[in-house]
């Protein structure tokens, strides 16, 4: 009797989560346009997510870094960070080029498109000034302008702790900062079922019936692949992460991540509850307080994903072949531009979009398609990027720390 008590505490939230959703969707399905008066509701809540993150982020990362009496170390979490989601944005890559060359996402279907303004061109130099920089210190006060805040971030804990004694007491009073906003996330998350209702009630409403249009052959192949990527590609790195013990322990802790992820379509308003997820698996601080900011920026296996289908997508409408190795190289190359390298740019969700209509050629006619996949596809995507960037910092630790870092740590909680 107490074990299946302790089971209903440990998932008691999430499933209140889950309830809230159902109730809010049901409510949007009933009411139609008119449950878009609970939206207020929905965006209390995100607005509160959104205005802690900026702080919480400039916290726990500059706590991790001027807490750490090895740079070597920082380093290595940096370049593992980098090859972990350079590699899975790759994976995820490859297995939906396969999965649009054996069931083509445009196949049978015609759209009208309507006419759209011309595509401004970019300017690659530019987009990497803006992807790292910011032209004013007030512009790092803001959840646009993440990648710069982060690299900001990591560069002020370096000098912390370049100060030795004195950058102690410093480091210490990050520390306290850094548990002062985890505590307000907490009681945040009080509100969430209201919010998180609320907003459902209000996006079901008003965009429900686009869900059942044209684009409903890409979608259900985009869904199911995202479910089995979480489901299979996750349990195989968790498992390389821990082994069994690391894939036991993080599916059995990113649940919250999960409904959140889904229900806000926001990596970032994730990330809180992802830094929690990712104690409780047992991810060391250091490593979860870097790599889960940064991975909430520029880790997009989701992205990749769905990068693929647009293109794949693109090409069937337009009648061109979606075939030959060159095709799928460049095809891989902008996916994991889109997810490792353009998602901290601000507005890089349609930058990316705006890449694949340039670099293959389509008119600009193509920009509204593949912007409406973008929205229809958001809440699948974000779950795969929120939830991946968990089960990085668990591979992440296993490559810093060694093979059997995963016991070490239950066995230092227990």
């Amino acid at each position: 009797m107490s074990s299946k008590s302790t089971v209903f505490e440990a998932y008691r939230f999430p499933i209140t989560l889950i309830i809230s959703i159902v109730l809010g969707s049901i409510v949007g399905v009933v009411m139609g346009e008119k449950a878009t008066f609970l939206k207020p509701f929905g965006d209390l809540f995100l607005n509160a997510m959104f205005t802690v993150v900026v702080p919480l982020v400039f916290f726990t990362i500059s706590s991790a870094v001027s807490s750490m009496v090895n740079l070597k170390r920082l380093g290595s979490i940096l370049g593992y960070l980098f090859v972990v989601f350079v590699v899975t944005g790759l994976i995820a890559s490859a297995i939906m080029i396969f999965t649009v060359t054996t069931l083509p996402p445009a196949e049978g279907i015609n759209l009208s498109v309507e006419a759209t303004e011309t595509i401004t061109q970019l300017n690659p130099g530019e987009q990497i000034v803006k992807a790292l920089t910011v032209s004013d210190f007030s512009d790092l006060i803001s959840r646009r302008n993440m990648l710069p805040l982060i690299i900001f971030t990591v560069f002020f804990g370096i000098c912390v702790t370049t100060l030795g004694e004195k950058g102690q007491r410093i480091a210490e009073t990050l520390d306290s900062l850094s548990q002062v906003f985890m505590k307000m996330v907490h009681y945040i998350m009080y509100y969430a079922p209201i919010g998180l209702g609320a907003y459902f009630a209000s996006l079901i409403g008003e965009f429900g019936p686009q869900l059942l249009g044209s684009y409903a052959r890409a979608m259900a192949i985009y869904y199911p692949i995202c479910l089995a990527y979480f489901f299979v590609a996750f349990l195989a790195y968790s498992w390389f992460a821990g082994g069994k013990l690391g894939a036991t322990r993080f599916f059995g802790n990113i649940l919250n991540p999960t409904i959140t992820s889904i229900a806000t379509q926001s990596s970032i308003a994730t990330l809180p509850v992802n830094l929690e997820a990712a104690e409780k698996i047992g991810v060391p601080k250091d490593i979860r307080d870097i790599v889960l900011p940064i991975g909430a920026t520029m880790h997009m296996d989701g992205t990749c994903l769905s990068s693929i289908l647009k293109i794949a997508f693109l090409f069937g409408i337009y009648g061109q072949d979606f075939t030959g190795i060159g095709t799928f190289v460049s095809a891989i190359l902008i996916a994991v531009m889109g997810g490792v390298v353009m998602s901290g740019v601000p507005g890089g969700g349609l930058i990316g979009e705006m890449v694949i209509v340039t670099v293959y050629g389509f008119p600009a006619d193509a920009f509204p398609i593949i912007a409406t996949i973008g929205f229809l596809v958001d809440p699948p995507a974000t779950m795969i990027n929120a939830t991946g960037d968990t089960v990085c910092s668990m591979m992440v630790t296993r490559l810093v720390e060694g093979k059997e870092w995963l016991q070490k740590r239950v066995a230092a909680m227990a």
